[in-house]
């Protein structure tokens, strides 16, 4: 049976098809069930805007809002319901460039006791306003962008709680501490290296907004020290693109992280991955495959897919993926509902029995998604094996 998504909204209902392998629907959702996440803020710049989930070994899930510079945690409270919600401000933990600007979270993960955080590192366009066209026209001529965009960070999990350091005894004797990427006048090393970049360099030095096409990260997942950053834009001729790091820790600071250089002196690596056209979301790892989020760039609408790059951690070069290679391959299509429900966070969850099922949150949910004015409905996909 297929659930359709009205009657599914109405509570957490389980949605499992249960027809044969050839038919078409089974190529085109895999959703397992609903689940409710239910917060004490009724804020549109929270339940209206979630942008990152991420869940750690102790069950808890982390949820960013792009229009905030808080980290949302949620307990079990219930089958298929989470709660207890506790907002961990980022600026307790991480030197953030100011107090006022938004982080503009867009990824999240956990990886060895360390719960990573990404911002956009985007410029914005003013929006009109639809009062007076003379300043309507005005303002898509202001390009802006806030400093804590440029964050790329790590805080310690300690006891369900983020904490600026703290003794792990099972994964290291060195003191877990939270760190940032390194400040630059061109606001981190990662902007500093990418400003030259031929391929996303001259983005950057036009200042070319995030819905213009311009720079705009959206998924980071990480194993260790290894941080693989998601491209909404530049989307080149079709082409979304994935970036890969690695980052150890400033011998004269625990709390900055530096960029390593790769063996043939560059700071980073490139995929370039063939998304339909495109750009990244948000990325999991599923050991050494990622999982890839992919939804229109820009400011568009449009269709939006999960899909599977296998082995890319095998990989030390810059790479480029057809999906002919057969290492690249559609999983499934996510439903589209034109104006609304924009999958933005994903991240693994266990479910029905499955060890590493997908839960996805998003960005201007649709009505029915908001179940009251404190909870809303995440979604939970089975990954084909």
């Amino acid at each position: 049976m297929i659930v359709s998504p009205k009657t599914a909204y109405a509570g957490c209902v389980l949605s499992v098809y249960e027809g044969g392998e050839g038919d078409r629907q089974m190529t085109d959702s895999f959703l397992l069930t609903r689940v409710l996440l239910t917060f004490e803020d009724t804020s549109d710049d929270l339940l209206g805007d979630l942008s990152a989930i991420a869940r750690t070994p102790d069950g808890h899930l982390w949820v960013g809002s792009d229009e905030l510079t808080s980290i949302e945690r949620l307990s079990l409270v219930g089958s298929h319901v989470y709660g207890n919600h506790h907002a961990f401000d980022a600026g307790e933990f991480l030197e953030l460039f100011n107090d006022e600007s938004e982080i503009d979270i867009e990824g999240m993960d956990y990886s060895q006791g360390y719960l990573w955080v990404v911002g956009s590192h985007s410029y914005k366009r003013k929006r009109p306003k639809g009062k007076k066209a003379k300043k309507d026209i005005r303002r898509l001529s202001d390009i802006d962008t806030d400093d804590n965009r440029y964050l790329l960070a790590r805080v310690p999990v300690h006891d369900g709680a983020l904490v600026t350091s703290c003794l792990s005894s099972t994964l290291s004797d060195e003191p877990l501490t939270a760190a940032m990427l390194a400040k630059t006048d061109q606001r981190n090393m990662l902007m500093t290296a990418l400003s030259e970049d031929p391929h996303i360099g001259p983005f950057i030095q036009m200042k070319l907004p995030s819905k213009d096409n311009g720079l705009d990260i959206e998924g980071i997942a990480v194993t260790g020290n290894r941080i693989f950053l998601g491209l909404r834009g530049p989307v080149l001729r079709g082409w979304a693109i994935i970036l890969e790091l690695e980052v150890a820790v400033d011998t004269e600071s625990p709390h900055v992280l530096l960029l390593k250089e790769q063996e043939n002196g560059d700071l980073y690596r490139k995929h370039f991955v063939d998304l339909n056209g495109l750009g990244v979301r948000e990325l999991s790892l599923q050991g050494d495959d990622l999982i890839i989020l992919a939804g229109p760039t820009m400011a568009l609408s449009g269709a939006m897919q999960v899909f599977r790059l296998n082995d890319l951690l095998e990989h030390s070069k810059d790479t480029i993926w057809h999906q002919e290679s057969n290492s690249l391959s559609v999983l499934f299509d996510l439903p589209f509902f034109a104006g609304a429900d924009n999958a933005e966070g994903m991240t693994l969850f266990p479910c029905f029995g499955e060890d590493q099922a997908l839960m996805i949150v998003y960005d201007a949910p649709a009505p029915e998604r908001r179940f009251t004015a404190h909870s809303i409905f995440a979604d939970v996909f089975r990954l084909p094996h």
